[in-house]
């Protein structure tokens, strides 16, 4: 259980407790004023008046004014408790002037139930009572007079100061107690949104690795069991070789799914380096497609993270599929390329191209290249591909760019910085390969 919420909890506890402290002060008036009554000079009809009306209060303060107080609202019950209050003060005073004693527990009642400037009136006219009513007697001597009217100065004085006091810790507590609320209520907000986004970025997560692995290997078996049957009786050696490669396909889909539910690192990756999986991914291109497809590296192959590795390699598993299912080439090449302080992957064919300007615009931002040429295409998932590795490049501050026109082939450059600068999110772009330029060359010339 967070802290928010076990403050949220303890706000009523410690409202109540705080209460408790409350109720003793009551009590411990209450005992103090009836026993000064009690051994008063006055005669004993009205100490008994006295000390029933102070006893009256203990009921009304417990049956209407303490469920009045613990709410912290205002309502005609709260004026009504106030003037019961007074009235039995009032008369305890009127027949024993040791009943001002009182005081110490009435004014403090009156300013929790009332509003301030109510209960600091209330609290000054209840410091007035003993004076008045001494006055209203006769016979008091001057010096009397003048130290009850002393007294009741300094009950003035220290009931508005307590009662300030009190309303401000009354109103600090309310205003604690709904900011705690609060701050629980936007806990479990952010929790809740929180859930929603990790649901959504698994479900990123699963639909890019699926797009990627299973429908791409899917739709290669598709391909390779219709070549297959088309084979079948005219030639069966080619046949065979074509369900070969279906069978190992599968095995490698099986293998990737495997590695992608548990989120693990692909298995094309876990005893390879990304050089060599590249190297196979353009064989098994070749394989399937008959086309001539190259690989190469250019400068100092070395270690990379993880992450980039699993980025690249699937940006060529895209760029292959769009290549296999959409340019309609003769040639492919894929070329790996360390500079210093980033890493680059290029692949170009010779293919009939696209507009890419118009893909771009039809497709948000240039991810429905439809397939790498051939924009649309016709395919149900046109431009989700490379959606996916805009968004893997985006989470380690790699960059994509795609140059293609028509019937001038197609060029798609992946950059991913390094050297601590795969966190920021614009990446700077690698220069392209020979073959890159020549191929974006080509483009230009062809729009």
């Amino acid at each position: 259980m967070d802290t928010v919420t076990r403050e949220a909890r303890r706000a009523p506890d410690a409202r109540v407790r705080w209460f408790g402290l409350w109720d003793s002060y009551f009590v411990i008036c209450y005992l103090v004023t009836t026993g000064l009554v009690f051994t008063s000079a006055v005669p004993q009809t009205g100490r008994l008046i006295a000390i029933g009306a102070l006893t009256l209060v203990v009921p009304w303060y417990a049956g209407i004014g303490r469920p009045l107080m613990l709410r912290h609202e205002r309502d005609r019950r709260n004026t009504v408790f106030a003037g019961g209050l007074f009235g039995l003060f009032g008369l305890a005073t009127a027949v024993d002037l040791t009943s001002a004693f009182a005081l110490f527990a009435l004014v403090p009642m009156l300013m929790m139930s009332l509003d301030t400037r109510p209960a600091v009136v209330a609290g000054v006219v209840g410091n007035l009572v003993p004076v008045t009513m001494l006055w209203l007697r006769g016979g008091a001597t001057a010096p009397l007079m003048l130290f009850v009217l002393l007294a009741s100065l300094l009950g003035i004085a220290l009931s508005v100061l307590l009662g300030l006091w009190i309303k401000r810790v009354v109103r600090q507590n309310k205003e604690h107690a709904e900011l705690i609320e609060e701050l629980r209520r936007n806990r479990e907000q952010v929790a809740r949104l929180s859930h929603q986004a990790g649901i959504s970025a698994e479900r990123e997560r699963l639909a890019r690795e699926i797009h990627d692995t299973l429908a791409q290997s899917l739709t290669s078996i598709i391909s390779l069991v219709e070549a297959a049957d088309a084979e079948v009786e005219g030639a069966p050696a080619v046949a065979r070789k074509h369900l070969a490669l279906v069978g190992r396909m599968a095995k490698e889909s099986l293998a990737e799914a495997r590695s992608f539910v548990a989120d693990r690192t692909p298995a094309s990756l876990r005893e390879s380096s990304l050089a060599q999986a590249l190297r196979r991914q353009a064989d098994g291109l070749a394989a399937q497609t008959g086309l001539v497809a190259r690989f190469a590296v250019e400068g100092d192959e070395r270690p990379l993270p993880m992450a980039v590795n699993v980025v690249l390699l699937r940006a060529a598993q895209e760029a292959g599929t769009n290549v296999r299912k959409h340019a309609d080439a003769r040639e492919v090449d894929l070329v790996l390329r360390y500079d210093d302080g980033r890493v680059g992957l290029h692949v170009t064919d010779d293919g009939r191209g696209f507009d890419a300007a118009e893909a771009e615009a039809t497709a948000d931002g240039g991810a429905a290249e439809g397939g790498q040429d051939g924009p649309g295409g016709g395919d149900e998932d046109s431009g989700f591909g490379l959606r996916g590795m805009a968004a893997r490049l985006a989470e380690i501050g790699g960059a994509m760019s795609v140059v293609s026109a028509p019937g001038a082939g197609t060029v798609v450059e992946v950059t991913v910085p390094l050297d601590g600068a795969a966190g920021r999110p614009d990446g700077p772009s690698a220069p392209r390969s020979e073959v890159a330029e020549r191929r974006t060359e080509a483009a230009h010339e062809g729009r």
